[in-house]
């Protein structure tokens, strides 16, 4: 069927105010999503970036669970006869290395002296335990002091029975202790519990964790995040990156023009772990997406200085406040406020907008009259 004019009318009506629309509805937004700062303010909000770039993926999943001795790693020191502690020369929390000479104890049988025995460390670590004093009887059947190496502990997670199906011996696992904050320990599974809990509906998974500084002690409460399957090539941020709501996640990307200036930026996110985000959408590879500061941009405005200003700096021209390049006709337009002492600037930006909104108006009009005159019937029908 053929259109009426009034339809034409109204295309031609739509077709003339798109093309009234801003020629780049992307750039004017990155304008309104760029916080600029000086280099003080980069300071004060301590600003880390990292690159995006492609990396393995690790799918987790997350337990609690508690330090513990390795087995092996704990033996004690005790007696052979019967009689008294005469010298006790190693003390609680102290380092011992195997052969160390650790108490002297005298025998209860006749001599002048008695005769006496030197009792030495079995193992090197730490002291963990010293049960006598000089002087105190000594038996046989009752331990002296008890040494613990921690250069290697256990972490044993209580993992929830359903998962223990995807965990196997030399599984990985990244473990974090709130004793020792901020470092992650990297783990390797080496058993799981022959028996379930079933009060609980979990299930043993002992880790081995190299502990060469020995800050993790045994007792510790631990956080467990271990791996079940990886992915290449994921694009992916870290954790601290991310912010916004669950319906509305954005990053902050570094300006890839400006000197200290931070865009914010929409993105998809897909599964997460105890350190990353993949990212579906809305990044590319060599971003720079800030991590540390991250939280304190989303309360910076506009930041510590202008657009203009910034891009006055960095491209040594002069720009319009709203980041645009500043034209020969704009100048002349500032030129002429200026001569007549008052700003037209206003006037400017608004008469070319106002008279295309006119001619639409008039082409509507005039189109609305042309439809109606010949959809009229004719006066002798």
């Amino acid at each position: 069927m053929k259109p009426s004019a009034f339809t034409a009318a109204l295309l031609l009506s739509a077709s003339l105010h798109a093309s009234s629309l801003p020629a780049s509805d992307a750039a004017a937004a990155r304008r309104n999503n760029t916080v600029v700062l000086d280099q003080m303010g980069v300071k004060n909000l301590r600003i880390q970036t990292v690159v995006v770039e492609p990396v393995d993926f690790e799918e987790t999943v997350f337990a609690l669970g508690r330090i513990e001795v390795y087995p092996g790693n704990r033996a004690v020191v005790s007696s052979r006869i019967a009689g008294r502690a005469v010298f006790v020369l190693i003390k609680n929390d102290h380092a011992v290395n195997k052969g160390d000479l650790a108490l002297v104890v005298e025998s209860r049988q006749a001599g002048d002296p008695p005769p006496s025995v030197e009792l030495t460390a079995s193992i090197s670590g730490l002291v963990s335990a010293v049960n006598v004093v000089p002087g105190q009887p000594v038996d046989p059947d009752k331990p002296l002091a008890e040494i613990v190496d921690l250069a290697k502990v256990y972490a044993v997670a209580r993992v929830p029975e359903q998962l223990a199906g995807r965990l196997q011996r030399g599984q990985r696992a990244h473990i974090a202790v709130a004793a020792v904050s901020g470092k992650v320990f990297p783990a390797e599974l080496e058993h799981l519990g022959v028996f379930a809990d079933s009060k609980n509906g979990t299930i043993e998974a002992a880790f081995r964790v190299a502990n060469p500084e020995l800050t993790l002690r045994p007792g510790m409460r631990a956080e467990f995040s271990i791996v079940i399957s990886k992915r290449s090539q994921v694009t992916s941020v870290p954790r601290s990156a991310l912010q916004g709501t669950p319906s509305n996640r954005y990053v902050y990307v570094k300006d890839f023009d400006l000197p200290n200036a931070f865009v914010k930026t929409a993105v998809v996110t897909g599964q997460s772990n105890d350190r990353f985000v993949e990212i579906i959408s809305g990044l590319l590879p060599t971003d720079e997406v800030v991590t540390q500061g991250a939280y304190s941009l989303a309360f910076a405005g506009g930041g510590t200085l202008s657009l203009k200003e910034a891009l006055d700096a960095a491209h040594g021209h002069e720009h319009n406040a709203d980041g645009s390049e500043l034209t020969a006709a704009s100048k002349a337009a500032a030129a002429d406020s200026t001569a007549h002492g008052h700003d037209h600037g206003d006037h400017a930006d608004a008469h070319p907008h106002d008279l295309k909104w006119k001619v639409l108006t008039g082409v509507f009009f005039v189109a609305f009259l042309i439809a109606l005159f010949a959809n009229k019937p004719a006066a002798n029908a």
